[in-house]
This record gives C-alpha cells, sequence and structure tokens, in this order.
C-alpha cells in the first residue's frame, strides 16, 4: 500500500500530461463552437435565415492537426511535450511555429495534477480535486484568449463544490453554501459599484460564477485570500503586461485566470499558508 501511495503522484502527473493535452483541444474549439451557437440561436429567435458557414470542428471527433496548413498529426506527433520537442516547436509538415500554449498548458496539468495526488492521496477527495484542477486549467486557458469565461465550466464546478460539500470533503454544506453566496455577492457588488461610478464595466459575469464556484470549494473563510491573491497577482503580472507591451490602460486583462491560480492554491495549500502566516505573526 505504501509503494501504491508513493507511485499514485507520478501516475497523476502522466494522467494530467495526456489529459492537458485534451485540454489544449478544448481551449481552442470551444469558443468557436459557442460563437457559432449563440448566432444560429440569435437568428432563429430574430426569425433571419442561418448562414451557410462551415460547423467549427468538434472537439472529440475531429482528430488534432495543423492550424496553418491542416495536416493531420500522426500518434507520435501528440505525444505530450515529447512531441513538441521532438519536433523543436514546428509543424513537420509545413514548418509553421506551434503555439507555446501547448506544452505550457501539458506542463501544467501535468504538475498541478501531481501535486494535487501527492496532498490528498487516494480517495474521493483526490478525484474531485482532479476535475476541479482541470476544469480550471480550461476555463482559465479560454479566458485568456478570449476573455470569456464560458458558464459550461464556472457552473458545474459550482454545483459540484456545493454537492460535495453535503459529504463533508473538503467543508460542511452551510460553509460551502455561504462561500458561494459571499463569493458571488462580493464582486457583484464590485462590478456595479465601479459601473455606476465610472460608466464602465470592470469585470465580467463570469467573474461572479467563478468565485462563487471556488467559494463553495474552500469555504468563506477562503475568498478573502483568494481575491487578496488574485488582486495582487492581477496588478503586478498585469501591470508588467501593460508596459513590457506597450500597451494603454484601456486594454482589457482577464481577471479569470488570477482568480483560478488564487483559488487552487488557497484549496490545496490554504491550511498551510494561513499555518506559516500565524507563526510569522508569532500567534502559534
Amino acid at each position: 500500500m505504501q509503494e501504491l501511495m508513493e507511485l499514485a503522484p507520478w501516475a497523476a502527473l502522466g494522467l494530467g500530461l495526456l489529459v492537458g493535452s485534451f485540454l489544449n483541444v478544448v481551449i481552442l474549439r470551444l469558443p468557436p463552437r459557442l460563437e457559432f451557437g449563440w448566432k444560429r440561436d440569435a437568428r432563429e429567435i430574430l426569425e433571419l435565415p442561418q448562414p451557410e458557414d462551415a460547423v467549427p470542428p468538434g472537439i472529440v471527433l475531429k482528430g488534432s492537426h495543423c492550424p496553418k496548413c491542416g495536416h493531420d498529426l500522426s500518434w507520435y506527433e501528440n505525444v505530450p511535450l515529447l512531441s513538441w520537442l521532438a519536433l523543436r516547436g514546428r509543424c513537420r509538415a509545413c514548418k509553421a511555429p506551434i503555439s507555446m500554449q501547448y506544452p505550457i498548458i501539458e506542463a501544467l496539468t501535468g504538475v498541478a495534477s501531481y501535486l494535487i495526488v501527492w496532498k490528498f492521496g487516494i480517495g474521493a477527495d483526490a478525484i474531485v480535486g482532479l476535475i476541479l484542477t482541470w476544469m480550471l486549467i480550461a476555463a482559465s486557458g479560454i479566458d485568456f484568449r478570449t476573455t470569456l469565461l464560458p458558464d459550461q465550466f464556472t457552473l458545474p464546478l459550482l454545483w459540484l463544490g456545493l454537492i460535495v460539500s453535503v459529504y463533508g470533503l473538503y467543508v460542511d454544506p452551510a460553509t460551502a453554501i455561504v462561500g458561494a453566496a459571499v463569493g458571488y455577492l462580493s464582486l457583484w457588488s464590485v462590478f456595479w459599484g465601479f459601473k455606476l461610478l465610472t460608466g464602465k464595466e470592470g469585470m465580467g459575469y463570469g467573474d461572479f460564477k467563478l468565485l462563487a464556484a471556488l467559494g463553495a470549494f474552500c469555504g468563506w473563510q477562503g475568498l478573502l485570500p483568494i481575491v487578496l491573491m488574485s488582486s495582487l497577482g492581477g496588478a503586478a503580472i498585469g501591470g508588467l503586461y501593460l508596459v513590457l507591451g506597450n500597451k494603454d490602460s484601456q486594454t482589457q486583462i482577464p481577471f479569470g485566470p488570477f482568480l483560478a491560480v488564487a483559488g487552487w492554491v488557497q484549496f490545496v495549500f490554504g491550511t498551510e499558508i494561513a499555518d506559516a502566516y500565524f507563526r510569522l505573526l508569532g500567534m502559534s
């Protein structure tokens, strides 16, 4: 049993690399499919003729291919991390550069999966933790690319956090419900306060829903650390991006990825962070 416990995080690392490869597909293909569906529904409501645009490729059925030349990838061109390194970051057919997103998402998913199993061991809490991790990575990738946080991720995560609280998996039901409600209403209040003062929208509704989901997993006690970490990270990294990228202050910077990273850190290491903080203050 001890050997199994020691091998489990490494098995999670391998699984995470494979899942990360799939998450890249989701990040790239889901937004066009959502946009296509929204336009189709809007035309149907307005009783307008449907355009004959090609349906965006499916997430599962359509095989991986080069976005530049359409070259279908062989299995050995689709091995997480290794294929990108072997191909030196270029398509084998047309030599077009392959986005750094692919190895970054694969490596991130692998390492995060390792840490989840390392922290929670083998059991339901690790399985749910992996689901949370993978969905946060996918949602963050989409938000980073499109400034869109799809309900297809935030709402299932919210309900999942509330449901598992019934079994006391991470927090009790009352703590999860209050965490979800306070998480949503806190950013909702900031949104409307900022809009009333400036006439501008400082964030999207997806951010409210994401913080509500994180509140369901971490409880209301974890909301303040999440908001603080995400705000500091967003200010530092966002400011650096504006300066180095020579962007103006009106450039939109998605807040969802910072919320997701802060929420994941609080979910996995929240207790350790709090203990270190109290030790620093000499309170323990």
